[in-house]
């Protein structure tokens, strides 16, 4: 590992060759924040498939791109003035010992929860209007569903236990069942009910110390990995998908579990 001389040095030459990128490349001369935006949220993604991946190696390059357009942005506000990367860094900074009071105050705190109680009550103390200030609009429905359930826990909007959490899943599965076979029920009142059986069951993988998006995650992973072992197989044999049944489908669908648990 680099000492903090090293990684200083590192960073200060990040920062001199984005300066000679943004001064002599055609593509980076270009850029606005606009035009990076979709390209750092694909970049983001793509740290967590490392992170999810497992590979120090891959993590680190993508930390790399991510960090990227971090100086990239604070390049290009430096340019219309109105901060940098010193700006930047120093904010933040002060942000964190301002909402950190049990380490650079006078604050006790026994645990986690404690810490994050704390920090959504600071939060609203420094003017935002809603806890959930901060919880972007843009993101995916699940993480968004996290976040959202998180930020109230912070204010003690929370089941006492997680047998609460338990009984409002079987009340909306309930609910899901009784919509789907009410023909006075359209598809949007079933979207509804459906939308909130995923929210309860969202809410019961924070009690099991889970993160559900995480864990869907690697479902997503395991059933694409079998799929494809029943792909395999039927082109081994010459086959179309199309052309086998489900009966066939599921003799290798029972191989591929035991291929990938």
């Amino acid at each position: 590992m680099y000492t903090r001389e090293a990684q200083l040095a590192a960073f200060s030459k990040l920062l001199d060759v984005m300066d000679e990128l943004r001064e002599k490349c055609p593509w980076d001369r270009k850029q606005t924040m606009e035009s990076l935006r979709p390209l750092t949220i694909e970049e983001c993604y793509e740290l967590t498939d490392a992170i999810l991946g497992g590979k120090p190696h891959d993590i680190r390059n993508e930390l790399g791109d991510v960090l990227l357009h971090i100086v990239f942005y604070a390049k290009i506000g430096s340019e219309l003035g109105v901060f940098d990367m010193a700006s930047v860094c120093t904010a933040l900074v002060e942000k964190l010992v301002h909402r950190h009071p049990h380490i650079y105050g006078d604050v006790q705190v026994d645990n986690e929860e404690q810490v994050k109680a704390n920090w959504e009550k600071i939060k609203l103390k420094e003017g935002k209007k809603s806890v959930f200030e901060g919880v972007p609009k843009g993101l995916p429905s699940m993480v968004k569903a996290i976040r959202l359930q998180e930020k109230a826990k912070g204010v003690g909007f929370e089941w006492p236990d997680h047998q609460g959490a338990w009984d409002k899943v079987e009340e909306e599965l309930a609910e899901l069942r009784e919509a789907t076979s009410s023909r006075a029920l359209s598809s949007d009142d079933v979207e509804k009910e459906f939308g909130d059986l995923i929210f309860s069951l969202i809410n019961v993988s924070r009690y099991l110390g889970i993160n559900a998006d995480n864990a869907l995650d690697r479902t997503n992973v395991k059933f694409k990995a079998r799929f494809e072992h029943i792909e395999s197989a039927a082109m081994a044999m010459g086959k179309n998908l199309k052309d086998m049944d489900l009966n066939e489908m599921d003799t290798y669908w029972d191989q591929a579990k035991t291929l990938h648990p």
